[in-house]
């Protein structure tokens, strides 16, 4: 990651956390971005006194948000959130997003559909005209069920690969003790027709489409400044 960028997703952090305000159930994400802006919201509540609660979409971010003193809730204690932060791999102008290079996606599209705001956090570098040209779709799968879902993925133009550990013999074991599939596609053109397809079919969990769910996308530029999208 360049210096730049780290600039950019540190942007992005600080400008969701001077969106959240006393009083607020939050929703908070997993991966690089995120992580900096639950930094960013643990200063405030350490140098401003901000009082908040917050449900981690990982076991990661768990401990993140205890490190930096964020009290924590779960969705059966706060089962409505005033505002959910993530990062993405990528994002398209209708503001559909693919996530999950940290194996956490199904956390985080629950806790996102929870949320009345979903905040998408990224750097310009996620912006992309079509879905899938730069990054593959995560699949959280039953380990048994990896062959028939693999033939599926292919059939609607994929190359699947199941996700393997980097310093683990074995596959990626997500939070729920499932596996990853990875399906890259030239471009997904129908991510209604994907979504639809894998949702219907046996032995998938969930999968890294976020489809009408995000609410604002805030993109950190190279500059250090911040572009706030919103529907």
């Amino acid at each position: 990651m360049s210096e730049l960028q780290k600039a950019a997703k540190r942007a992005v952090g600080e400008h969701v956390a001077s969106m959240i305000h006393s009083g607020m159930k939050l929703g908070l994400g997993t991966g690089s971005t995120a992580a900096l802006a639950i930094e960013a919201l643990g200063r405030r509540i350490k140098e401003e006194g901000l009082e908040v609660c917050g449900v981690p979409t990982s076991f990661a971010s768990e401990r993140l948000a205890r490190e930096y003193g964020i009290p924590l809730s779960t969705l059966d204690i706060t089962p409505v959130l005033d505002l959910a932060f993530d990062g993405a791999d990528e994002v398209d102008p209708h503001l559909v997003v693919i996530k999950g290079r940290g194996a956490a996606q199904t956390r985080e599209k629950i806790v996102a559909a929870a949320a009345k705001r979903f905040v998408v956090l990224v750097d310009e570098s996620k912006m992309v005209e079509r879905l899938g040209t730069k990054m593959p779709l995560p699949v959280e799968i039953v380990p048994m069920a990896a062959a028939p879902v693999m033939n599926v993925l292919r059939s609607l133009g994929a190359q699947p690969e199941i996700r393997m550990g980097m310093r683990k013999d074995g596959p990626v074991v997500s939070d729920q003790g499932l596996w990853i599939i990875d399906a890259m596609f030239d471009e997904i053109t129908d991510p209604e027709h994907v979504n639809n397809v894998l949702l219907n079919t046996p032995g998938v969990l969930d999968h890294g489409l976020f489809i009408g769910m995000a609410t604002d996308v805030l993109i950190g530029k190279s500059d250090g400044s911040v572009q706030h999208i919103s529907k």
